[in-house]
């Protein structure tokens, strides 16, 4: 045999240097979840090692972060009840304790890159991410509180907006609000393939989100097609989106490949709630090893494609390669 592929895997220092995809904690944007108060670090049952934070003690969290490396967050608020309405009005009020968490964060940290979501779900009394009329959502209506929503947290410090909502027509709304008000550096991360998957219930219960009423299937993409993802990161792409992604990962992989193969533009993918959940319960039964799955799952979603990986294993990810 003239050709024998195992001798490029004889030992780990060739392995190395042959290895086809690398990560690197500069692709990581770690999700985190934020509350009302003071003082709070209140557990997620449901995601084991993931925390709601308060404001003070997100900054230790951060700081936490970057001593390990990490500088890309993703912040989700998580609201009481009482505060939502079917407009989400709060969502734009300069001294909701989201917005405030931002300035706080900059104001702190000025260095770290910080995504926020832009969607109606953490504020609506409907739990969906668009307006409801009439027991539909009414994606037309929903645009102008996607764009006052998106230009509050300009305003308040972000990086990047995440319109996580899957309406028709919201990137280049908000591409034009964003200019018109001066932050023209201000970049869109479009969740252009958000699948109405099922892997989005621990997530659910760390906001408190879930729809009231009905599904999110009218606006959330089928998990059987594979095409329509490329109309609508070409239409995204139109408008003005900076970043691409596909949410969730791991059952997408084909998705996130087709992206990134066909668009010059940054593909990020979302390690969802259930993704981790699922490897955190194997891994307490003793069914799999954890910090193995947690790589071959993130070198996976890199494989495939994607530039950049939100993902709940970004500290353990971190301290793995630091220790």
């Amino acid at each position: 045999m003239f050709r024998r592929p195992r001798r490029n895997r004889k030992n780990e220092h060739i392995r190395s240097m042959v290895r086809e995809t690398s990560v690197s904690l500069n692709a990581f944007i770690y999700p985190l979840f934020l509350i009302d108060g003071k003082a709070k670090k209140i557990a997620i049952d449901s995601m084991p090692g993931i925390f709601r934070w308060s404001e003070d003690m997100v900054l230790h969290e951060i700081e936490s972060c970057l001593e390990l490396g990490i500088t890309n967050f993703a912040l989700f608020p998580a609201f009481e009840e009482s505060l939502k309405d079917s407009r989400a009005t709060i969502s734009a009020e300069e001294q909701n304790f989201y917005l405030r968490a931002i300035r706080a964060i900059k104001s702190r940290f000025p260095e770290v890159i910080l995504l926020s979501d832009v969607a109606m779900d953490p504020y609506s009394s409907d739990g969906h991410d668009g307006l409801v009329i009439d027991g539909k959502i009414d994606n037309d209506l929903t645009i102008p509180i996607l764009c006052k929503m998106a230009v509050a947290q300009a305003h308040a410090g972000v990086d990047i907006v995440g319109p996580s909502d899957m309406m028709d027509g919201r990137i280049g709304a908000i591409r034009s609000s964003l200019d018109q008000a001066g932050f023209t550096e201000v970049s869109i991360m479009s969740y252009c393939a958000k699948y109405a998957s099922s892997f989005y219930g621990p997530f659910r219960d760390a906001l408190d989100s879930a729809p009231k009423m009905g599904d999110k299937k009218s606006y959330q993409m089928d998990p059987a097609n594979r095409k329509e993802a490329r109309i609508e990161a070409a239409l995204d792409m139109e408008e003005g989106a900076d970043f691409i992604m596909v949410k969730p990962a791991l059952s997408y992989l084909d998705v996130i490949h087709d992206l990134s193969s066909t668009f010059d533009i940054p593909v990020a993918a979302y390690n969802v709630s259930g993704e981790y959940s699922m490897i955190k319960a194997a891994a307490a039964r003793g069914w799999i090893d954890e910090g193995k799955a947690m790589e071959e799952v993130i070198t996976s979603i890199r494989r495939a494609g994607a530039s950049v990986v939100l993902t709940y294993f970004a500290k353990e990810f971190a301290e793995r390669a630091k220790s």
